[in-house]
């Protein structure tokens, strides 16, 4: 069973969060990205949650500027920092207080890009991460300077920092966001039914400047066209190797179908992430956690049961 709360952090933010499980158990943490919410774990939730699976206490905050989760309008307000320190503040008020880490945290898309940063700046955190398709910032960051592929693929991000993205993206019933989730085809996948659909409806209708925002924050993007002085974006960031390092335990889930982040993302990964097991899946999207959520959960379950 599910249940919602609110939950008020000492900094003043509020994140409305999905769980499963029971307070005081080993904690699993699981962050969404865009344009999803929290409820996209459910199956994930529910499953962790049972005794034979770990009977762990599961939580899924939405991200600031989703659902019913802080929203404050700046842009500046959902760089990484904050984004950090909202799950930071949350781990300390939902682990057990003698020793306020997680047994994993696990991420997908944006989700991942605070889980990475998290992971190298917090360790302490968490025992162990997993991510599913979100690339780590220096590769990202290698593709976007060097691959016209990949500055291809993430054209789009140039769409979401309009100053009308917001209004265009809710036009027609969401038609745009809908062609994310259905990776531009006209039919869409088996897993997009109408309650799932009616559930994404609830978290965009709340709002989806927050979700625009993390793009407009974020230099980790293509140039837009024109003069290259006016916006060089991912050309102009240097990040120092050392704060990149991810020493923890690490499962990457990477669906090789992703049309936006593509597998050359994981190319050179170890090198950032010594520790570390990679699981590719053919015949799988960047949507694999609907696609396919037994497989993502067998493939945590056996990450999760290995001694550290």
């Amino acid at each position: 069973m599910i249940d919602t709360r609110l939950v008020s952090l000492p900094h003043g933010v509020s994140l409305s969060c999905r769980t499963a499980g029971q307070t005081g158990r080993p904690v699993l943490m699981f962050l969404h990205g865009f344009p999803e919410g929290a409820f996209v774990w459910d199956t994930l939730l529910t499953h962790f949650s049972k005794p034979e699976n770990g009977a762990y206490f599961c939580i899924a905050p939405n991200l600031r500027g989703f659902e019913k989760s802080s929203a404050p309008p700046e842009a500046d307000a959902y760089r990484p920092r904050h984004l950090m320190q909202d799950i930071a503040a949350l781990v300390a008020e939902v682990c057990p207080s003698d020793k306020r880490q997680l047994e994993c945290l696990v991420a997908h898309d944006w989700g991942g890009a605070i889980a990475w940063n998290l992971a190298a700046a917090m360790p302490q955190l968490m025992k162990k991460l997993a991510i599913i398709n979100s690339p780590h910032p220096g590769t990202f960051l290698r593709e976007l300077q060097h691959s016209p592929a990949q500055q291809a693929a993430s054209a789009y991000m140039n769409f979401l920092i309009r100053p009308d993205a917001e209004a265009l993206l809710a036009r027609d019933d969401f038609r745009r966001l809908w062609q994310f989730l259905t990776n531009g085809s006209d039919h869409p996948p088996a897993w997009l039914t109408d309650s799932v659909r009616d559930q994404y409806r609830e978290v965009w209708r709340a709002g989806l400047t927050g979700g625009c925002n993390l793009y407009r924050a974020s230099p980790l993007r293509p140039p837009r066209p024109g003069p290259p002085h006016n916006d060089p974006a991912a050309a102009a960031v240097t990040l120092a190797r050392e704060r990149l390092m991810v020493l923890l335990p690490t499962l990457v889930i990477w669906a090789l179908d992703d049309i936006a982040l593509p597998p050359t993302l994981i190319e050179g990964l170890a090198d950032y992430v010594p520790d570390m097991q990679l699981q590719q899946v053919p015949g799988a999207s960047h949507w694999i956690v609907h696609e396919q959520p037994e497989r993502v959960a067998a493939y945590l379950q056996d990450f999760l049961g290995q001694a550290r």
